[in-house]
């Protein structure tokens, strides 16, 4: 008898999270829908003029292209966590997420030196490497380890959301990619439990990279509050770097909550 009641017990949780599965399939798909039924759209060429297009050192929009070296340094010191630490079956996602990092700060680099789409192809798929990377790994760790598996698919489906678009000219699929980790991962840490510390640190990550869009947005508004002494892109690349070390602090400093027996927190 006591053997039934475990095993009753041990489904009555599963069954009771189905709706958080069945969740995020809808959100996943639904968007997917909402995003085809959307008019193609190109890019915006109007986006290539960035606020602060100075030269320093022969170095043209050298605060845009400086400011890159954030991602290349946080990268570096993330792929050095990663080979130290154990990371378990999910270490494959955190490399190929802080290789993206470390990527967008080249390639970030290069776009800027000279802003146009066919620089910016570059930028972009390193970009989605890093963020396929920082979504299956979360998904892997809150959710279940066989999301690695999804691994490379993940990765190519980012990199040919942005081929398609140069080739058709139609950025829907590029930002379906980007915006589904961001919508995701939120809900995924709001309503499953987490097996490592710490967690506060990837939610700083998060919020810190939606500060940095926000900059983006105000690029020319901040250049011209600060009187010229900064502007809003480059402030999106201090911010977004610095996101990405809240990240890196996460994995190097976590301990397993898995032997603990009340309910972690974030």
């Amino acid at each position: 008898m006591d053997h039934i009641a475990k095993q009753t017990d041990a489904h009555q949780p599963l069954n009771r999270g189905y709706w958080r599965y069945l969740l995020i399939l809808l959100i996943v798909f639904g968007s997917l829908v909402i995003t085809l039924l959307q008019t193609p759209f190109a890019q915006d060429q109007h986006y290539h003029n960035f606020a602060d297009s100075r030269s320093f050192l022969g170095v043209p929009n050298f605060g845009d292209v400086a400011s890159n070296l954030g991602f290349l340094i946080a990268g570096l010191a993330g792929l050095k966590v990663c080979f130290k630490r154990r990371l378990g079956n999910l270490q494959s996602a955190w490399l190929v997420m802080f290789a993206g990092i470390a990527l967008v700060g080249v390639a970030s680099s290069y776009y800027h030196w000279t802003p146009n789409d066919h620089t910016l192809v570059w930028d972009r798929m390193s970009l989605t490497v890093g963020f396929m990377g920082l979504f299956v790994g979360l998904l892997g760790e809150y959710i279940s380890e066989r999301f690695r598996y999804l691994l490379i698919p993940a990765v190519l489906m980012g990199v040919s959301s942005v081929l398609y678009w140069k080739m058709f000219q139609d950025l829907r699929f590029y930002y379906w990619i980007q915006a589904i980790p961001l919508i995701v991962l939120p809900f995924i840490m709001l309503v499953f439990r987490p097996r490592y510390s710490h967690q506060w640190l990837v939610l700083a990550g998060a919020i810190l990279y939606g500060l940095a869009k926000l900059a983006e947005l105000g690029d020319k508004s901040v250049f011209s509050l600060t009187q010229g002494a900064i502007s809003g892109h480059t402030i999106k690349h201090t911010l977004a770097a610095v996101g990405c070390w809240s990240i890196l602090l996460a994995l190097e400093n976590r301990q397993s909550m898995d032997s603990r027996s009340s309910p972690p927190s974030l």
